[in-house]
């Protein structure tokens, strides 16, 4: 029954068929075999979409869909060339600079990827840059999305675990931070030996209060998402309601935002919360049939016989959850596996927290291996790029974010201070 299961699901998903669809077709065939009524397939999809916190997830999405219209994008993209256009290889870091700052508005790497790589690749060509290396450094910086808090993958761990998902949002402000220095720091290295260009006006007092000023409420969107979280004045469905608030505000402040953009953004926002959901709500009923099959519990049995050391247990997830985000979608992979792996990990003594970092670091890299690495083919999308040729300039990148994993997974302490301080654990 096993190798049925999984025989199913890699045939559709290498045949090309949407991973929702191929949790769903999975599901169905293994029902069919014990001969179960189909509805059980409803039943656990609704099941999986009954959360109220997972509001946060089209609230986020419609957020970060508004900023973006709003042209939220581009006056953080400026903020961060003045910031550090100056060092060496100035619009590679301020790519991954407005990275960071649009991570903590939308949650979304793919919202970011399709944000930024749109503006940014085109000019960094234009200006000299390797287009595999542009492409690739928008590619990378666009994962932090996930990481750094707000983040759509965060909500789904704390629904499908019972984490606090504030919690989850205060563990990954370090990592996050990790991240992008680690990336600016291969990007730096890369702009010595290629001698790519650095911004040639100087950083000045009116400059800078000229770049701010007009960068404010972009950089205020955050603040009030995590600062309202933090000191308990709204949870984070709650947050991410406020976040759609004030984008709206934004847009009319702004005049940048009319009825036809607001009928698009709202389209484009259904459009892709339906496909966040779906997958969602397949995914419980897939977790649901290797619950009954006893799948999980021999997993977590498998790992346990090989050892029970801390460090070797956190080394095989890695290597399991690395593995798994090659081709799944993170959110799928987060419902059907981090109950199980959750289980295990808290018996050798892993903080829930720490896991539930572990865990989504895992996804983001996902984001850029083969062969399901949707931030790639966002970034190939719009540079219009070869796959093999982005893939190759990519993979430095890739080295920085297993770095950061390793550290965060053997440290604890990037990850779990702040939650601490702020008495989440």
């Amino acid at each position: 029954m096993l190798m049925l299961i999984f025989l199913v699901f890699l045939v559709s998903l290498f045949l090309g068929v949407p991973v929702a669809l191929c949790l769903a077709f999975t599901t169905v065939a293994g029902l069919m075999l014990h001969d179960t009524s189909l509805l059980v397939v409803v039943q656990r999809m609704f099941q999986g979409f009954n959360s109220f916190s997972l509001l946060a997830v089209p609230f986020f999405v419609l957020a970060g869909d508004l900023m973006n219209k709003c042209g939220i994008t581009q006056r953080l993209i400026d903020f961060s060339y003045m910031l550090v256009g100056r060092i060496p290889g100035g619009l590679a870091h301020s790519n991954i600079a407005a990275s960071m700052f649009l991570g903590g508005i939308s949650g979304s790497a793919v919202a970011d990827a399709a944000a930024i790589g749109s503006i940014m690749v085109p000019g960094m060509i234009k200006n000299g840059y390797n287009p595999g290396f542009s492409a690739a450094v928008t590619a990378a910086a666009s994962t932090m999305g996930p990481i750094i808090p707000p983040s759509i993958l965060m909500v789904i761990m704390g629904v499908t675990t019972g984490m606090s998902i504030g919690g989850l949002f205060m563990a990954g402000i370090v990592p996050g931070l990790m991240l992008g220095l680690g990336m600016m720091a291969y990007s730096y290295f890369v702009a010595i030996k290629e001698n790519y260009p650095r911004d040639p006006n100087p950083l000045t007092l009116k400059r800078f209060c000229r770049e701010f000023w007009k960068a404010l409420p972009a950089l205020m969107a955050p603040t009030i998402i995590m600062g309202g979280i933090m000191f308990g004045i709204f949870t984070s469905t709650e947050a991410a309601a406020v976040a759609v608030l004030y984008a709206l505000l934004l847009g009319i402040c702004h005049r940048t935002l009319h009825l036809k953009d607001l009928v698009e953004v709202l389209g484009s926002s259904v459009l892709t919360t339906a496909v966040l959901l779906l997958i969602i709500g397949t995914a419980n009923a897939f977790a649901w049939l290797l619950a009954a099959e006893q799948i999980p519990n021999q997993l977590a049995a498998m790992i346990q016989s090989v050892t029970s050391n801390k460090l070797v247990i956190l080394l095989l997830l890695n290597i399991l959850l690395l593995f798994v985000g090659m081709f799944m979608e993170g959110g799928a992979a987060i419902i059907i596996l981090a109950p199980t792996l959750l289980n295990v990990a808290t018996q050798v003594g892993i903080e829930p927290l720490h896991f539930g970092m572990i865990m989504v670091l895992n996804m983001a890299v996902g984001l850029l291996t083969p062969p399901l690495g949707v931030c790639l083919f966002v970034i190939c999308g719009v540079t219009k790029l070869d796959l093999s040729y982005v893939i190759r300039s990519v993979l430095p990148f890739i080295a920085v974010e297993l770095a950061v994993l390793l550290l965060v997974t053997y440290v604890p302490a990037f990850c779990l201070t702040i939650p601490r301080m702020l008495g989440y654990l």
